[in-house]
Protein backbone atom coordinates (compact mmCIF):
# COMPACT_ATOMS: atom_id res chain seq x y z
CA UNK A 1 0.00 0.00 0.00
CA UNK A 2 0.95 3.38 -1.36
CA UNK A 3 1.58 6.35 1.38
CA UNK A 4 -0.36 9.51 0.96
CA UNK A 5 1.43 12.53 1.44
CA UNK A 6 -0.54 13.23 4.57
CA UNK A 7 0.63 9.98 6.57
CA UNK A 8 4.32 10.89 6.23
CA UNK A 9 4.46 14.25 8.64
CA UNK A 10 2.05 12.41 11.08
CA UNK A 11 4.51 9.69 11.28
CA UNK A 12 7.58 12.18 11.64
CA UNK A 13 5.18 14.03 14.68
CA UNK A 14 5.30 10.93 16.22
CA UNK A 15 8.60 10.34 16.31
CA UNK A 16 9.77 13.26 17.35
CA UNK A 17 7.64 13.44 20.16
CA UNK A 18 8.87 9.85 20.89
CA UNK A 19 12.43 11.29 21.13
CA UNK A 20 11.52 14.36 22.75
CA UNK A 21 10.06 12.03 25.65
CA UNK A 22 13.36 9.98 25.54
CA UNK A 23 15.15 13.20 25.64
CA UNK A 24 13.30 13.88 28.50
CA UNK A 25 13.97 10.79 30.58
CA UNK A 26 17.08 10.96 30.19
CA UNK A 27 17.56 14.42 31.54
CA UNK A 28 16.00 13.55 34.80
CA UNK A 29 18.19 10.05 34.84
CA UNK A 30 20.72 11.02 36.88
CA UNK A 31 17.90 12.29 39.33
CA UNK A 32 16.88 9.74 39.69
CA UNK A 33 19.74 7.47 40.22
CA UNK A 34 21.02 10.34 42.97
CA UNK A 35 17.84 8.73 45.41
CA UNK A 36 19.08 5.26 44.47
CA UNK A 37 15.93 4.63 41.90
CA UNK A 38 17.80 4.37 39.01
CA UNK A 39 16.07 0.67 38.01
CA UNK A 40 12.98 3.01 37.28
CA UNK A 41 15.06 4.64 33.85
CA UNK A 42 14.79 1.27 31.92
CA UNK A 43 10.66 1.01 32.79
CA UNK A 44 10.34 4.63 31.76
CA UNK A 45 12.45 4.46 29.01
CA UNK A 46 10.24 1.60 27.92
CA UNK A 47 7.22 3.21 28.42
CA UNK A 48 8.23 6.07 26.12
CA UNK A 49 9.08 4.00 23.36
CA UNK A 50 13.15 3.23 23.79
CA UNK A 51 14.01 -0.62 22.99
CA UNK A 52 12.50 -3.11 24.92
CA UNK A 53 15.15 -5.72 24.42
CA UNK A 54 17.98 -2.95 25.51
CA UNK A 55 16.23 -1.86 28.45
CA UNK A 56 15.42 -5.34 30.24
CA UNK A 57 19.02 -5.89 29.82
CA UNK A 58 19.43 -2.27 31.55
CA UNK A 59 16.69 -3.41 33.94
CA UNK A 60 18.22 -6.96 35.00
CA UNK A 61 20.95 -4.74 35.78
CA UNK A 62 19.76 -2.61 37.84
CA UNK A 63 16.98 -3.46 40.21
CA UNK A 64 16.74 -8.10 39.46
CA UNK A 65 20.50 -8.72 40.03
CA UNK A 66 20.69 -6.90 43.10
CA UNK A 67 16.87 -8.32 44.49
CA UNK A 68 18.54 -11.68 43.93
CA UNK A 69 21.57 -10.40 45.75
CA UNK A 70 19.85 -9.25 48.60
CA UNK A 71 17.44 -12.80 48.81
CA UNK A 72 20.33 -15.32 48.83
CA UNK A 73 21.47 -12.60 51.83
CA UNK A 74 17.97 -13.24 53.67
CA UNK A 75 17.97 -16.93 52.90
CA UNK A 76 21.37 -17.71 54.08
CA UNK A 77 20.79 -15.33 57.11
CA UNK A 78 17.44 -17.29 57.73
CA UNK A 79 18.83 -20.86 57.58
CA UNK A 80 22.53 -20.24 59.38
CA UNK A 81 20.97 -17.82 62.09
CA UNK A 82 19.22 -20.30 64.34
CA UNK A 83 22.34 -22.73 63.96
CA UNK A 84 24.61 -20.20 65.98
CA UNK A 85 23.63 -20.48 69.75
CA UNK A 86 24.82 -17.61 72.01
CA UNK A 87 24.28 -16.99 75.56
CA UNK A 88 21.19 -15.17 74.79
CA UNK A 89 19.69 -17.98 72.47
CA UNK A 90 20.12 -18.32 68.88
CA UNK A 91 20.74 -15.68 66.42
CA UNK A 92 17.83 -14.39 65.65
CA UNK A 93 16.42 -14.56 61.88
CA UNK A 94 15.07 -11.88 59.20
CA UNK A 95 11.01 -12.90 60.75
CA UNK A 96 12.48 -11.74 64.53
CA UNK A 97 14.36 -8.95 63.37
CA UNK A 98 11.34 -7.57 61.52
CA UNK A 99 9.27 -7.92 64.97
CA UNK A 100 11.45 -5.97 66.68
CA UNK A 101 10.91 -3.04 64.27
CA UNK A 102 7.46 -3.28 65.02
CA UNK A 103 7.80 -3.27 68.82
CA UNK A 104 10.11 -0.76 68.43
CA UNK A 105 8.32 1.97 66.53
CA UNK A 106 5.06 1.35 68.82
CA UNK A 107 7.20 2.08 71.91
CA UNK A 108 8.31 4.94 70.68
CA UNK A 109 5.13 5.90 69.67
CA UNK A 110 3.92 4.80 73.36
CA UNK A 111 6.51 7.15 75.12
CA UNK A 112 5.19 10.39 72.60
CA UNK A 113 1.80 9.75 73.78
CA UNK A 114 3.21 9.44 77.77
CA UNK A 115 5.10 12.63 77.13
CA UNK A 116 2.03 14.65 75.72
CA UNK A 117 -0.22 13.43 78.63
CA UNK A 118 2.85 14.44 80.93
CA UNK A 119 2.46 18.16 79.54
CA UNK A 120 -1.12 18.46 79.04
CA UNK A 121 -1.06 17.67 82.92
CA UNK A 122 1.69 20.41 83.56
CA UNK A 123 0.04 23.21 81.49
CA UNK A 124 -3.54 22.42 83.32
CA UNK A 125 -1.34 22.20 86.62
CA UNK A 126 -0.24 25.46 86.04
CA UNK A 127 -2.88 27.45 84.14
CA UNK A 128 -5.02 26.19 87.46
CA UNK A 129 -2.26 27.79 90.01
CA UNK A 130 -2.45 31.55 87.65
CA UNK A 131 -6.32 31.23 88.13
CA UNK A 132 -6.01 31.27 91.67
CA UNK A 133 -3.33 33.99 91.64
CA UNK A 134 -0.28 31.24 92.86
CA UNK A 135 1.93 32.31 89.79
CA UNK A 136 4.95 32.08 92.16
CA UNK A 137 4.37 28.23 92.45
CA UNK A 138 4.41 27.85 88.74
CA UNK A 139 7.49 25.16 87.43
CA UNK A 140 7.78 23.78 83.56
CA UNK A 141 9.68 20.90 83.71
CA UNK A 142 11.23 18.71 80.90
CA UNK A 143 10.09 15.33 80.02
CA UNK A 144 12.46 12.85 81.48
CA UNK A 145 11.41 9.35 79.85
CA UNK A 146 13.33 6.92 78.06
CA UNK A 147 15.04 7.88 74.56
CA UNK A 148 13.49 5.71 72.06
CA UNK A 149 15.72 3.93 69.34
CA UNK A 150 13.83 7.24 66.96
CA UNK A 151 15.17 9.67 69.02
CA UNK A 152 18.30 8.47 69.62
CA UNK A 153 18.92 8.57 65.26
CA UNK A 154 18.04 11.62 65.69
CA UNK A 155 20.18 12.82 68.28
CA UNK A 156 22.84 10.92 66.07
CA UNK A 157 21.87 12.49 62.86
CA UNK A 158 22.24 15.93 64.66
CA UNK A 159 25.94 14.89 66.18
CA UNK A 160 27.12 13.69 63.25
CA UNK A 161 25.94 16.77 61.06
CA UNK A 162 27.97 19.28 63.87
CA UNK A 163 30.91 17.19 63.77
CA UNK A 164 30.94 16.97 59.41
CA UNK A 165 30.18 20.67 59.70
CA UNK A 166 32.92 21.69 61.76
CA UNK A 167 35.27 19.25 59.98
CA UNK A 168 34.54 21.17 56.79
CA UNK A 169 35.19 24.18 57.48
CA UNK A 170 38.43 23.92 58.70
CA UNK A 171 39.54 21.25 56.20
CA UNK A 172 38.54 23.15 53.24
CA UNK A 173 40.33 26.33 53.55
CA UNK A 174 43.25 23.99 54.24
CA UNK A 175 43.06 22.00 51.69
CA UNK A 176 42.81 25.13 49.34
CA UNK A 177 45.72 27.26 51.37
CA UNK A 178 47.81 23.93 50.46
CA UNK A 179 47.29 23.27 46.86
CA UNK A 180 48.40 26.59 45.79
CA UNK A 181 51.50 26.97 48.14
CA UNK A 182 53.92 24.55 47.97
CA UNK A 183 55.22 26.03 50.97
CA UNK A 184 52.22 25.83 53.60
CA UNK A 185 51.95 21.89 52.13
CA UNK A 186 54.97 21.02 52.75
CA UNK A 187 54.68 22.50 56.24
CA UNK A 188 51.34 20.36 57.59
CA UNK A 189 51.60 17.26 55.03
CA UNK A 190 53.66 16.02 58.20
CA UNK A 191 51.09 16.57 60.75
CA UNK A 192 48.16 15.56 58.23
CA UNK A 193 50.32 11.83 58.01
CA UNK A 194 50.75 11.76 61.49
CA UNK A 195 47.06 12.62 63.02
CA UNK A 196 45.41 11.02 60.11
CA UNK A 197 45.47 7.46 61.29
CA UNK A 198 44.80 8.22 64.79
CA UNK A 199 41.60 6.02 65.78
CA UNK A 200 38.53 7.75 67.52
CA UNK A 201 39.08 5.57 70.55
CA UNK A 202 42.38 7.52 71.18
CA UNK A 203 40.89 11.14 70.37
CA UNK A 204 37.91 10.49 73.17
CA UNK A 205 39.84 10.44 76.17
CA UNK A 206 41.23 13.64 75.02
CA UNK A 207 38.37 15.25 73.94
CA UNK A 208 36.38 14.09 76.76
CA UNK A 209 38.63 15.86 79.26
CA UNK A 210 38.64 19.28 77.19
CA UNK A 211 35.16 19.58 76.77
CA UNK A 212 34.40 18.45 80.70
CA UNK A 213 36.60 21.40 81.42
CA UNK A 214 35.59 24.02 79.42
CA UNK A 215 31.88 22.62 80.39
CA UNK A 216 32.62 22.83 84.01
CA UNK A 217 29.77 25.31 84.94
CA UNK A 218 27.03 23.35 82.93
CA UNK A 219 25.80 22.83 79.63
CA UNK A 220 25.13 25.32 77.09
CA UNK A 221 23.15 25.82 74.17
CA UNK A 222 25.34 22.22 72.81
CA UNK A 223 25.22 19.51 75.46
CA UNK A 224 28.59 18.35 76.81
CA UNK A 225 27.77 14.72 75.37
CA UNK A 226 27.12 15.76 71.98
CA UNK A 227 30.10 18.25 72.03
CA UNK A 228 31.89 15.16 72.89
CA UNK A 229 31.12 13.21 70.26
CA UNK A 230 30.71 15.93 67.55
CA UNK A 231 34.31 17.05 68.09
CA UNK A 232 35.61 13.65 68.30
CA UNK A 233 34.04 12.76 64.70
CA UNK A 234 35.30 16.17 63.66
CA UNK A 235 39.05 15.16 64.51
CA UNK A 236 38.35 11.88 62.73
CA UNK A 237 36.71 12.92 59.43
CA UNK A 238 38.23 16.17 58.05
CA UNK A 239 41.45 14.00 56.76
CA UNK A 240 39.42 12.70 53.35
CA UNK A 241 37.96 16.16 53.10
CA UNK A 242 41.82 17.64 53.38
CA UNK A 243 43.43 15.35 50.92
CA UNK A 244 41.30 15.74 48.19
CA UNK A 245 40.70 19.25 48.71
CA UNK A 246 44.71 19.32 48.63
CA UNK A 247 44.80 17.32 45.11
CA UNK A 248 42.03 19.09 43.60
CA UNK A 249 43.38 22.69 43.93
CA UNK A 250 46.87 21.67 43.37
CA UNK A 251 46.00 19.61 39.96
CA UNK A 252 44.07 23.05 38.58
CA UNK A 253 45.79 23.62 35.01
CA UNK A 254 48.92 26.47 36.00
CA UNK A 255 47.40 28.49 32.85
CA UNK A 256 43.63 29.21 34.78
CA UNK A 257 46.00 29.93 37.61
CA UNK A 258 48.00 32.21 35.35
CA UNK A 259 45.10 33.81 33.72
CA UNK A 260 43.69 35.28 36.97
CA UNK A 261 47.05 36.86 37.60
CA UNK A 262 47.51 38.83 33.98
CA UNK A 263 43.02 39.40 34.76
CA UNK A 264 44.79 41.10 37.82
CA UNK A 265 42.23 39.15 40.18
CA UNK A 266 42.49 39.16 43.65
CA UNK A 267 43.32 36.28 45.41
CA UNK A 268 40.00 35.86 46.58
CA UNK A 269 38.37 36.41 43.40
CA UNK A 270 40.61 33.78 42.39
CA UNK A 271 39.98 31.31 44.74
CA UNK A 272 36.46 31.68 44.11
CA UNK A 273 35.99 31.80 40.20
CA UNK A 274 39.21 29.58 39.10
CA UNK A 275 40.00 27.58 42.34
CA UNK A 276 36.85 26.21 43.57
CA UNK A 277 34.75 25.62 40.44
CA UNK A 278 37.77 23.12 39.14
CA UNK A 279 38.35 21.41 42.43
CA UNK A 280 34.77 20.88 43.28
CA UNK A 281 34.55 17.38 42.22
CA UNK A 282 37.83 15.81 44.40
CA UNK A 283 36.14 18.28 47.52
CA UNK A 284 32.95 16.67 47.09
CA UNK A 285 34.32 13.01 46.53
CA UNK A 286 36.11 14.41 49.89
CA UNK A 287 33.10 15.06 51.67
CA UNK A 288 31.59 12.15 51.08
CA UNK A 289 33.95 9.90 52.40
CA UNK A 290 34.25 12.19 55.47
CA UNK A 291 30.74 11.85 55.89
CA UNK A 292 30.97 8.03 55.97
CA UNK A 293 34.52 7.94 58.33
CA UNK A 294 32.26 10.46 60.30
CA UNK A 295 29.11 8.42 60.91
CA UNK A 296 31.44 5.32 61.67
CA UNK A 297 33.33 7.34 64.06
CA UNK A 298 30.23 8.84 65.64
CA UNK A 299 28.60 5.14 66.38
CA UNK A 300 32.00 3.96 68.34
CA UNK A 301 32.41 7.73 70.12
CA UNK A 302 28.74 7.00 71.42
CA UNK A 303 28.78 3.48 72.36
CA UNK A 304 32.35 4.37 74.24
CA UNK A 305 31.29 7.06 76.04
CA UNK A 306 28.02 6.18 77.03
CA UNK A 307 26.96 9.91 74.82
CA UNK A 308 23.16 9.62 73.58
CA UNK A 309 22.58 8.13 70.05
CA UNK A 310 22.62 5.03 68.00
CA UNK A 311 26.11 3.67 69.85
CA UNK A 312 24.89 4.25 73.36
CA UNK A 313 21.59 2.33 72.38
CA UNK A 314 23.44 -1.07 70.80
CA UNK A 315 25.36 -0.40 74.30
CA UNK A 316 22.54 -0.59 76.20
CA UNK A 317 20.59 -3.22 74.48
CA UNK A 318 23.96 -5.60 74.61
CA UNK A 319 23.69 -4.99 78.43
CA UNK A 320 20.29 -5.34 78.84
CA UNK A 321 21.01 -8.96 77.65
CA UNK A 322 16.96 -10.04 77.23
CA UNK A 323 16.15 -12.22 74.90
CA UNK A 324 15.30 -9.52 72.46
CA UNK A 325 18.52 -7.68 72.78
CA UNK A 326 19.94 -9.53 69.92
CA UNK A 327 17.01 -9.19 67.45
CA UNK A 328 17.10 -5.25 68.67
CA UNK A 329 21.37 -4.63 67.77
CA UNK A 330 20.40 -6.34 64.53
CA UNK A 331 17.99 -3.71 63.70
CA UNK A 332 20.43 -0.79 65.17
CA UNK A 333 22.77 -2.49 62.43
CA UNK A 334 20.56 -2.37 60.01
CA UNK A 335 19.19 1.53 60.54
CA UNK A 336 22.80 2.30 60.88
CA UNK A 337 23.72 0.95 57.34
CA UNK A 338 20.61 2.56 55.45
CA UNK A 339 20.82 6.13 57.25
CA UNK A 340 24.80 5.90 55.71
CA UNK A 341 23.60 5.02 52.46
CA UNK A 342 21.43 7.56 52.66
CA UNK A 343 23.85 10.09 53.81
CA UNK A 344 25.97 9.28 50.71
CA UNK A 345 23.14 9.67 48.56
CA UNK A 346 22.70 13.07 49.66
CA UNK A 347 26.16 13.98 49.13
CA UNK A 348 26.06 12.56 45.61
CA UNK A 349 23.27 14.93 45.05
CA UNK A 350 24.81 17.59 45.97
CA UNK A 351 27.85 16.60 44.42
CA UNK A 352 25.43 16.48 41.40
CA UNK A 353 23.74 19.94 41.81
CA UNK A 354 27.46 21.71 42.08
CA UNK A 355 29.78 19.99 39.43
CA UNK A 356 29.34 18.75 36.21
CA UNK A 357 31.84 15.50 36.12
CA UNK A 358 30.07 13.89 39.64
CA UNK A 359 30.83 10.04 39.22
CA UNK A 360 28.99 7.22 41.29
Amino acid sequence: MVSTPSEVPTSATKEEKRQARLAKINKISIYIEMIGLGFLVPILLMAAGDSVKEQLRNLWRALLVPLIGISLFLVAWGWLAPQVQTSLGAIPGPPQVMEQVGVLVDDHFAERAKADAFYERQDARNAELFANGQGDRVKWRTYTGKPTIIDQIWTSLKTVALGFIVATVFAVPLGIVCGLSPLANGALNPLIQIFKPVSPLAWLPIVTMIVSAAYAGGDGAVSKSMLISALTVTLCSLWPTLINTTLGVASIDKDLINVGKVLQLSQLTTIRKVVLPSALPLIFTGLRLSLGVGWMVLIAAEMLAQNPGLGKFVWDEFQNGSSDSLARIMVAVLVIGLIGFFLDRVMYALQAAFTFSAQR
